[in-house]
């Protein structure tokens, strides 16, 4: 299933599991020599596995490896050592692992950090994490806080670290690919450079502002940065048209499953993902609020959502369910539409096609995807009546006929929705992204405006898109973005 994923974490980010269980004297270590306290976490799952993974970062990860490996001097970075581990104070064997040894700055989080690899037991697990709450200094790490400090230390940008999230919650093929590639830091990149150029242009301005009655200038300076700026400006806007694809990618495209009543799609539904998600009955009405369920098609992550069969009832609780139906639509990126083949000529099948599906437009919004469902009770080798049916598929719910062909064509139509994360120039896939670019976009045509009132004015809407970029990436940020960014990470990332 395609799903968010959260472990050792509470919604909260409030520490869960065996760090509960840690002595609260010891999660309150102050940190050595007057530095930032050195953090400590399981960073590779809990529960029963082969090998367990526990990591430090800050200045008190040297004295926590000389003390839990009983060792002199510390081991060459890098390099694996095999240690019977101890209690630093009691001296009590704990297990034997494997020890590494990452001196800061050349780390993860840019600090020094150390890694011990324990057998994955929990109660090995969770007495190699109290020995480590003994050593001073030493407490256990925050959702996200390795990856923070990776952040503060200049390790990543802001959008590689987004693009670190999203790869660890990262559950189809597509959302992968996406999320390594502005891990790899493309779209922060861009963003730098634009801001480069912004630079350039505001460095130039104002050198004009100050020094135009001298001669030091050269001619065509105002007329440069205006070519600069527009563009700029014309990226921006090429690049916010990109349809939304990456958020929806990231998100989940919005597949709505819609059609009269009784034409099977709750079965469908069912088929799609594979477990029961909605009621199947054969009384028509059965479905009245929307049922969702999170599916991988081909690589691509899809929210499907069965919703009630489209009809004039007088029923108040159906007439509901029909009214959130038509809202899901309104908002859906690709609709299944779903006709029973065997009841075309009927009233409520000919009017779902004619205000429903769309034929002959592809470009549509929301695609259509016309399906015929209880194919398998049609004449054999006859065909659904209806000479002026738009392009459709076949489809037996029951006996699982075409739906090879009705999942190919709903991976075509995802595709064209999420697009290909693999070519082009990187994709936005947060809000917080579009919204940055789209403030830059308003602050470059701002300029346009003053320009010719004054070039004070103009030199100060040039700033402020360079503000705004650097927010984007990190620079300049609000504390209370980076909560919530970091917050979805878990304990031990």
């Amino acid at each position: 299933m395609w799903r968010r994923l959260g472990t050792l974490v509470s919604g909260s980010g409030q520490n869960t599991g065996l760090y509960a269980r840690l002595p609260k004297r010891r999660r309150s270590c102050p940190p050595v020599s007057g530095g930032r306290a050195t953090i400590f976490a399981l960073s590779s799952g809990q529960g029963k596995c082969g090998v367990a993974v526990i990591r430090t970062s800050g200045p008190a990860s040297g004295p926590a490896v000389l003390g839990l490996a009983a060792l002199r001097a510390l081991p060459q970075p890098r390099l694996a050592k095999l240690r019977l581990l101890k209690h630093p104070v009691s001296s009590e064997p704990l297990d034997r692992g494997l020890v590494l040894w990452f001196p800061g700055p050349h780390s993860f989080t840019g600090e020094d950090c150390a890694e011990f690899h324990v057998h994955g037991g929990p109660a090995v697990v969770s007495a190699v994490l109290g020995a480590l709450g003994g050593v001073p200094g030493c407490r256990p790490a925050e959702a996200g806080e390795f990856t923070k400090r990776a952040f503060q230390n200049g390790k990543l940008s802001l959008t590689e670290v987004e693009g670190l999230g999203d790869l660890i919650h990262a559950e189809t093929e597509a959302q992968r690919r996406q999320a390594l590639r502005q891990l790899q830091g493309e779209l922060g990149q861009l963003c730098r450079a634009w801001g480069e150029t912004l630079t350039t242009a505001l460095a130039h301005l104002e050198a004009y502002i100050d020094f135009s009655e001298d001669d030091n200038i050269e001619e065509g300076v105002l007329e440069w940065v205006d070519g600069t700026v527009q563009g700029l400006r014309e990226a921006l806007e090429a690049h916010l048209q990109d349809a939304r694809r990456g958020q929806r990618l990231r998100s989940g495209a919005h597949v709505v499953i819609a059609g009269p009543a009784n034409a099977g799609k709750s079965s469908l539904i069912n088929l799609l993902s594979r477990r029961p998600v909605s009621i199947v009955s054969p009384e028509p009405g059965t479905t009245r609020d929307v049922v969702e369920s999170a599916v991988d098609i081909g690589g691509f992550p899809a929210l499907l959502s069965d919703t009630a069969g489209l009809r004039d009832s007088p029923d108040l609780v159906e007439r509901e369910g029909v009214r959130r139906a038509q809202e899901r639509l309104a908002e859906a990126d690709v609709v299944l539409a779903l006709v029973d083949a065997t009841d075309l000529a009927s009233d409520a099948s000919r009017r779902f096609l004619e205000t429903v599906v769309t034929p002959g437009d592809p470009s549509a919004s929301p695609r259509i995807l016309l399906v015929l469902n209880k194919a398998d009770l049609l004449p054999k080798g006859g065909a659904p009546g209806g000479a002026t049916l738009p392009p459709h598929l076949l489809l037996s719910c029951k006996t699982e006929a075409g739906l090879e062909a009705v999942l190919a064509a709903l991976k075509k139509e995802l595709a064209a929705v999420c697009g290909d994360p693999t070519v082009g120039p990187p994709v936005l896939t947060r809000a917080r992204h579009r919204h940055h670019l789209q403030s830059c976009l308003e602050a470059l045509r701002g300029y346009g405006r003053s320009r010719a009132r004054d070039l004070a004015l103009a030199a100060e809407e040039l700033r402020e898109a360079r503000r705004q970029l650097g927010h984007l990436t990190g620079q300049g940020r609000p504390d209370q973005i980076l909560e919530v960014i970091f917050r979805d990470f878990c304990i031990g990332k």
